[in-house]
């Protein structure tokens, strides 16, 4: 085994070993035990993170909450978005677009893959509800926030730099949410509920909202149990115009070529020369989306106390999340195909882009298509934990925990109905990234059949489970108050089931049951006898008997279609059950199934510093990684390798892969206090975050060329075994002036060197595809050799750097404002923007607050995010602002009323892949929440 040792790891080393050596023969007094102060509502919220914020030898933001409901928003990234130097995301990545709640937290710039989101110290397993999240690359290691209701919240802990005893896993920093403990309480009994409504605008629904709290703890202080609970319902709707990538076309704008065997559009560009090299939305769509979400789940503690040294707390969490949804898209085809098929009318190139196109046909012509799907699909998140505390002596403190977690995203089924769409001529004008394009397709048809898609039974799992023990022990050998140090192992694993992709059939009158499928009937489908049985026929489709809202679009922008019918979801059901072929083996589909074990082995020492105004802390982690990594390949053409896996999509072969490597990760960090009310910091450290489990397997997805006459390459996507992890180096440093009770302004730069840093690149290679020629009378299912360009994940080099401003304090006693602002820039060693990179951001809020009323107010802004790769393009987001709001009044101790409003300013979010080449425009409307809350 080697270990690679850096200039920072060899010096806190040495460090270390001197501190280590001067502490043996020295014991310090037992340590100063600060006073506990209970307080409530927003000033005191603030003032207590505040002084968690000061006091702390690391650079840390802390969100406080001592009531239940009384962090200012409905979900925990939500808060978190006022933190300078947070970016949050609408959704973990392209391919789902963006929604009315947030989902993703990153910091400084960063994918929040490189940030590691703890439960009480401890890691939670993750589910995503959208199906292309569950088996889709960049997703894996960051946390949807969607399963953490902020009812949970005692307090929430931003990490912006590491040190030896915190979890390694964040390369840019960890978010720790902690929750609160029986015996922490004032009183013997305790009871909280908030009982509400919210109302989303957009979709006009109406949804309860409940949570509760009960917590008891004995007259002797040595056992406590609290009890939480909730359930939370609402409905979504998000109207959105798309512009996408059709099936088997590997971009969304796609180049126009007339040139050699690879060209896609030569009638096209003989009578447009101009045309060629220029690149044409494949295709565009109106996309409505409706959603009902409701998450239930609960905690439970358990608090036992025999003696005043030593404690033991049991936890057990659940959340689970619903989330049908369905999704119906009307899409113009534009692909080359289709418009080298057409004439012309006029046209429109910007920069390299047609940014516009009018043209007809000589007979109606199928050029688009009608996706209408409906899924059943879910998220959940849980964890049982046990930790302990022993207080050996004064010098010495033990604490331990041991605990496992489980998290599931589902999609358990997919009902569909592509039908074509005839038209005589379409068009489309692009109207760069501030409005949604228009498109027509003129006298069109579109209630048919065309085909059925959707993959069913995707289920991922995955699972945590670890142990880790940690020891405090106190001395004194001058500025070295005291030595940490710890082991933990932990095993991750992350898999999926077997997946099915259905496919059309012909009913028997029983569902799930399929007959022979025959394309010379006209109807596809025969009875018994051979006749035409159209009533078994997928092509005899359920009424569209339901529309589009009259206002879908509103706001977008115009010239989409937006007068539409649709299937109801329930018909579509009964439809797909008739009449689809979900056979478990026929229709299996390893593509998308892999697995991934992970088993790490971390242990750390680390010296905390005090002295005439200063503290600080030095130390080391050392970890061991072990990777398992399994995925499910096809048996390409010409292989001899025997088949474990044989359906309609091919021959399949397992393949596993393993690796190992160890990680010295040093970090120090120092805390002046320059002056009673100035406090300086600067921190080094070095951190670690681990690839994405889908990144890690080793399936490879390849599209052929067309035939034996095309010459040119064939390309595909894969995923890549040999991935190290990201590491980083990392250079903080912040200056604080608490100029007044409650009053601050800070100050701070920030440094990141990753090495090691994943993204997609493009490599060229050569693979064997069965090949047929484009006349009847040549070879077919020809063995040949072609080039393939696969797109697949590669380390390379990065960095991030910035600044931070903040700025909180209180106006004529009851009044107050903040405000903060980050700068951060991130490029890999190409120049490329880095995923999940925000170069500007701020916040600006302001509350007012007495012993009856308080009222809050904040607007947020995020300049562009670069969200990553998707279909084939670049994909961000633009810069946008979201205003919230929330007034409470308190009828006495025990009653409270509360109005939260998010999104008030109805934000529009907007995609694109260039400042010519949009790619979505969504809305999702304002939700208000009024809630009553008891407590005694």
């Amino acid at each position: 085994m080697k270990v690679k040792q850096t200039p920072i790891s060899q010096a806190v080393f040495i460090a270390l070993l001197g501190a280590s050596g001067a502490a043996m023969a020295q014991q310090a007094p037992a340590p100063e035990q600060l006073d506990t102060v209970t307080v409530t509502g927003i000033r005191a919220s603030q003032e207590k993170s505040l002084s968690v914020k000061r006091n702390a030898d690391t650079h840390i933001d802390v969100i406080s909450a001592e009531d239940i409901g009384k962090m200012p928003d409905k979900n925990v990234a939500d808060s978190l978005a006022r933190i300078p130097g947070v970016t949050i995301l609408n959704s973990p990545a392209g391919g789902s677009g963006g929604f009315d709640e947030r989902d993703r937290v990153g910091l400084r710039g960063t994918n929040p893959s490189l940030t590691q989101t703890l439960l009480d110290g401890h890691g939670i397993a993750n589910g995503d509800w959208f199906v292309l999240d569950q088996t889709g690359a960049g997703v894996g290691r960051s946390v949807s926030y969607s399963l953490l209701p902020s009812e949970l919240v005692s307090r929430v802990e931003v990490h912006k730099n590491s040190q030896a005893s915190l979890v390694e896993g964040g390369s840019a920093g960890s978010v720790n949410i902690i929750t609160r403990k029986p015996l922490d309480f004032a009183k013997a009994l305790t009871f909280e509920a908030g009982l509400g409504v919210v109302y989303a605008n957009l979709p006009g629904k109406t949804d309860p909202q409940f949570s509760a709290l009960v917590n008891f703890k004995n007259e002797s202080k040595t056992f406590g149990i609290l009890v939480q609970a909730f359930s939370e319902k609402r409905h979504l709707r998000r109207d959105g115009v798309e512009v996408l990538a059709q099936d088997g076309h590997i971009a969304t704008y796609e180049t126009l070529t007339g040139k050699g065997t690879g060209a896609n559009a030569a009638a096209l560009i003989a009578a447009h020369p101009d045309l060629e090299g220029v690149k044409a939305p494949n295709m565009l769509g109106s996309a409505y989306f409706t959603q009902e979400r409701e998450r239930k789940g609960g905690l439970v503690r358990a608090e036992f106390k025999p003696t005043k040294d030593v404690d033991l707390t049991l936890t057990g969490f659940s959340s689970k999340m619903d989330a049908d949804n369905y999704n119906r898209n009307f899409l113009l085809s534009a692909i080359p195909a289709n418009l080298n098929a057409a004439t012309l009318t006029d046209y429109k190139i910007v920069n390299n882009t047609l940014v516009s196109a009018h043209y007809t046909f000589a007979a109606p012509t199928n050029n688009g298509y009608y996706d209408q799907i409906s899924r059943q699909a879910s998220a959940s998140a849980n964890f049982l934990s046990l930790d302990g505390a022993w207080k050996v002596n004064d010098a010495l403190h033990l604490t331990g925990n041991v605990g496992s977690s489980k998290g599931r995203g589902k999609t358990g089924s997919q009902d569909v109905l592509e039908s074509h769409i005839t038209s005589t001529g379409s068009g489309f004008d692009l109207k760069g990234t501030g409005t949604a394009p228009a498109f027509a397709l003129a006298n069109s048809s579109y209630q048919n059949f065309d085909w059925i898609f959707g993959t069913q039974n995707v289920v991922v799992n995955d699972k945590e489970s670890w142990a880790q023990v940690d020891a405090e022990y106190t001395l004194d050998a001058g500025a070295l108050k005291s030595l940490k140090f710890g082991l933990r192992n932990a095993q991750h694993k992350r898999y999926t089931g077997e997946i099915i992709s259905q496919g059309p059939g012909c009913a028997t009158g029983t569902p799930y049951r399929v007959g022979p499928w025959d394309w010379s009937k006209a109807s596809a489908c025969s009875d018994a006898n051979g006749a035409d049985a159209p009533q078994l026929s997928p092509y005899t489709v359920p009424a569209f008997s339901a529309n589009y809202p009259s206002n879908f679009g509103s706001g977008l922008g115009s010239g989409f279609p937006t007068n539409i019918a649709y299937i109801p979801a329930d018909a579509l059901a009964a439809y797909n059950a008739k009449i689809t072929n979900r056979d478990p083996v026929a229709r299996r589909y390893p593509n998308l199934e892999y697995n991934v074990k992970e088993t790490t082995t971390a242990g750390y020492l680390q010296g905390n510093l005090e002295g005439e105004a200063w503290s600080g802390n030095i130390g080391l982690r050392l970890v061991r990684t072990k990777q398992n990594a399994g995925s499910i390949r096809p048996v390409l053409p010409g292989d001899t390798t025997k088949p474990t896996i044989s359906s309609a999509f091919g021959d399949y072969v397992g393949t596993t892969s393993s690796s190992s490597y160890t990680d010295v990760l040093p970090s120090a960090s120092i805390r002046i206090d320059v002056t009673k009310s100035i406090v300086g910091r600067l921190a080094v450290s070095r951190t670690l975050t681990r690839a994405d489990y889908t990144a890690l397997s080793g399936y490879l997805d390849k599209h052929d060329p067309h035939n034996l006459e095309d010459t040119g390459s064939g390309w595909g996507s894969s995923g890549n075994p040999d991935l190290q992890p990201i590491r980083s180096n990392n250079i903080d440093g912040n200056l604080e002036w608490y100029f007044a009770p409650r009053a601050f302004v800070s100050a701070g730069a920030f440094y990141m060197g990753l090495d090691g840093y994943i993204k997609d690149k493009v490599r060229s290679t050569t693979l064997p595809a069965l090949l047929s020629s484009v006349n009847p009378t040549g070879p077919k299912d020809q063995l040949v050799y072609r080039n393939y360009d696969i797109y697949y994940p590669t380390n390379t080099q990065a960095s991030v750097y910035g600044l931070e401003f903040a700025f909180e304090t209180p106006i004529a006693g009851n009044f107050g404002v903040s405000a903060n602002y980050t700068l951060a820039k991130g490029h890999d060693q190409d120049g490329h923007v880095l995923r999940g990179n925000v170069k500007n951001s701020f916040n600006l809020g302001g509350f007012f607050e007495n012993d009856q009323f308080s009222a809050r107010l904040n607007y947020g802004y995020t300049d562009d995010i670069f969200v990553g790769q998707d279909r084939g393009t670049d994909y961000f987001q633009k810069g946008s602002g979201v205003l919230s709001a929330s007034l409470g009044y308190k009828l006495n101790d025990h009653f409270a009323v509360s109005l939260d409003a998010q999104n008030l300013n109805d934000p529009i979010l907007k995609y694109y892949a260039t400042a010519d080449q949009p790619r979505a425009f969504y809305k999702n409307g304002r939700q208000f929440y009024l809630t009553a809350r008891i407590k005694y």
